[in-house]
C-alpha cells in the first residue's frame, strides 16, 4: 500500500514538473513576459534618442556635407546654437505630405486589391496565398504573399514618368527629403500607437498578446503578434515590407537622378550602390514568402520597433550611402571598384544558399541533399500555448553546420560592400555595416535565447554540434 502511494505520489510530481515546464517555454516562447532593469534603460534610451539619431544624420548631410564631428564641434564652441541648426532645417511641406499620403495609399492598394499573378508565369517564384509558421497560440494565419508584383509595378510606374510622362521629377524625394521625414516619424508613431490601443481592447487573436503591466516596454516591443484589420491586412507583412523596402530603391534612383542633375554624370560607386542594394531588395521579395518563417514574423510583436523602425530607421538610414554620394559623389578605380563589387556578389551569394539552404531542408523534411549528401540535424519538439506538441528539425550540415547564423555572416559582408563603394573620406557611409553588426549579433542572442526556451534540451544539443554563431573558429 505504501509503495502504491509513494508511486502515485512521484507520477504527480512528474505531471507537475512536466507542466510547470510547458508553462515556462509557453511564457518564453516569443516576446518576453518579463522586464529587466536593462532591457527597459535600453528601451527608453532607444525611444528617446533613435528618432534624434535620425534627425542627427540627415541634418548632418543637408548642413554639413555629411559630416558627423562639425555640428558637435559647432555646439561645443559656441559657434552656433541648437536654435541655429533647427531653424536652418526644412520644415513639413503640404507637398510633402500629400506626396507621402499618396504613396502609402498607393502600397495599401497594391496589397490589399491586386492579387499575386507574378507565381502563375515566374517559375520558382512562390506568391500568392501562403500560410505562416505556427504562433506561440498555435494558430497558423495566412498571407497574400505579393511584394514582388507591387515592386515591379511602383518601379516600371516610375521609369515610365522619369522617360514618357514627366509628371513629377525623378529627383522628387531627394528634394523633398527632410520633409517627408516627418511625414514619415507622423505614420511611424501612428501606427504604433493604435497598434497598442488594439492590442489592449480588440486584439486579432488574444492569446498571442503579451503585455508585461510597462507602458514603455509594451509601447516598443508590441502587445500583439500578428495585429490585423480585415482577414488580410497584416500590420507586420506591410510594414516589414511596404511601404520601406519598396521605396529603398526608389530613394537610391532618386538620389542617382540628383547626382546626375548636380554633376551631370553619375559615378561608378552610385550605380554599385544602386546595383548591390537593388539586388537585395529584389531577393527580399523574391522569397517573401521565406521571409513569413523568419524571427520578424515568428517571434516580434508588433510595436513602435517594427511600426516606427520600418517607416523611420530603416528607408532614412538604410540609404545613407546614395545620400552622402549626392554630396560626396565618388569615382573609384576600376580594380577598387571590382573588389567591391566582389565583395557585395560573394556576401549575397552566401546570403541565399545559406537561407535556400535551410529552406530546402524544411520544405522536404530533411529529404533532400545538401553540398552531395543527405544532410544531418537535431531532431526538436516544443509545445505551444494551448498544450499542442510540434516537432522540428535543425540542421547541422552544409553552412548551417559551419556557424548557427551563416546567413548573417553573408549579410553583413555585402553590407560591408555598400559602406566600402563610398571610399573612406567620411564615417558617416560606415553607420550601416556598424548598426548591422551589432543588429544581427543582438538578434543572434535573442533568436537562441527564445530558441533555447522553446526546445529546451533539444537545443543544447544543437549548440554542442554547431559551436559558433556567425565566423567558425572565431565566434
Amino acid at each position: 500500500m505504501a509503495a502504491h502511494q509513494e508511486k502515485k505520489l512521484a507520477e504527480e510530481r512528474k505531471h507537475q514538473n512536466m507542466q510547470n515546464d510547458t508553462k515556462a517555454s509557453q511564457g518564453q516562447w516569443g516576446r518576453a513576459w518579463e522586464v529587466d532593469w536593462f532591457s527597459l534603460a535600453s528601451i527608453l534610451f532607444l525611444l528617446m534618442f533613435a528618432p534624434l539619431i535620425v534627425y542627427y544624420f540627415i541634418m548632418s548631410c543637408a548642413q554639413y556635407q555629411c559630416s558627423l564631428t562639425d555640428p558637435l564641434l559647432d555646439l561645443l564652441t559656441g559657434n552656433k546654437h541648437l536654435s541655429d541648426i533647427w531653424n536652418r532645417t526644412p520644415m513639413l511641406t503640404y507637398r510633402a505630405a500629400a506626396i507621402y499620403s499618396l504613396w502609402v495609399i498607393f502600397q495599401v492598394f497594391l496589397y490589399m486589391s491586386i492579387p499575386d499573378f507574378c507565381h502563375k508565369f515566374l517559375p520558382g517564384y512562390v506568391g500568392g496565398v501562403q500560410e505562416g509558421a505556427v504562433t506561440p497560440a498555435g494558430a497558423v494565419n495566412k498571407y497574400e504573399v505579393n511584394g514582388l508584383q507591387a515592386w515591379i509595378i511602383t518601379h516600371v510606374l516610375w521609369f515610365a514618368n522619369a522617360s514618357c510622362f514627366h509628371f513629377f521629377s525623378p529627383t522628387i524625394i531627394f528634394d523633398n527629403w527632410i520633409p517627408l521625414l516627418w511625414c514619415a516619424n507622423i505614420l511611424g508613431y501612428a501606427v504604433s500607437t493604435f497598434a497598442m490601443i488594439k492590442g489592449y481592447f480588440f486584439p486579432t487573436n488574444a492569446k498571442d498578446c503579451k503585455i508585461t503591466g510597462n507602458f514603455f516596454y509594451d509601447y516598443m516591443m508590441g502587445i500583439e503578434f500578428n495585429p490585423r484589420i480585415g482577414k488580410w491586412f497584416d500590420f507586420k507583412l506591410f510594414f516589414n515590407g511596404r511601404p520601406g523596402i519598396v521605396a529603398w530603391t526608389l530613394i537610391n534612383l532618386s538620389f542617382a537622378a540628383k547626382q546626375q542633375e548636380l554633376y551631370g554624370e553619375v559615378s561608378n560607386s552610385m550605380i554599385l550602390v544602386n546595383v548591390l542594394q537593388g539586388i537585395y531588395v529584389l531577393d527580399f521579395f523574391w522569397n517573401e514568402a521565406w521571409y513569413l518563417k523568419t524571427i520578424d514574423i515568428c517571434h516580434d510583436h508588433f510595436g513602435w520597433y517594427l511600426g516606427w523602425g520600418d517607416c523611420v530607421w530603416l528607408p532614412y538610414l538604410y540609404t545613407l550611402q546614395g545620400l552622402y554620394l549626392v554630396y560626396h559623389p565618388v569615382q573609384l578605380c576600376t580594380a577598387y571598384a571590382v573588389g567591391v563589387l566582389t565583395l557585395g556578389l560573394l556576401g549575397y551569394y552566401i546570403f541565399r544558399m545559406t537561407n535556400h539552404q535551410k529552406d530546402l531542408f524544411r520544405r522536404t523534411n530533411g529529404n533532400c541533399r545538401i553540398w552531395g549528401k543527405k544532410p544531418e540535424y537535431i531532431e526538436c519538439s516544443y509545445m505551444s500555448v494551448d498544450g499542442t506538441k510540434y516537432y522540428s528539425k535543425l540542421m547541422t550540415s552544409g553552412f548551417w553546420g559551419w556557424a548557427r547564423h551563416f546567413n548573417y555572416t553573408g549579410d553583413l559582408m555585402g553590407s560591408l560592400a555598400y559602406c566600402l563603394a563610398c571610399g573612406f573620406e567620411h564615417m558617416l557611409p560606415y553607420f550601416y555595416i556598424v548598426y548591422m553588426t551589432i543588429l544581427l549579433i543582438h538578434r543572434c542572442i535573442r533568436d537562441e535565447h527564445r530558441c533555447s526556451s522553446k526546445y529546451g534540451k533539444d537545443w543544447k544539443c544543437y549548440t554542442a554540434v554547431v559551436p559558433y554563431r556567425l565566423l567558425p573558429g572565431v565566434f
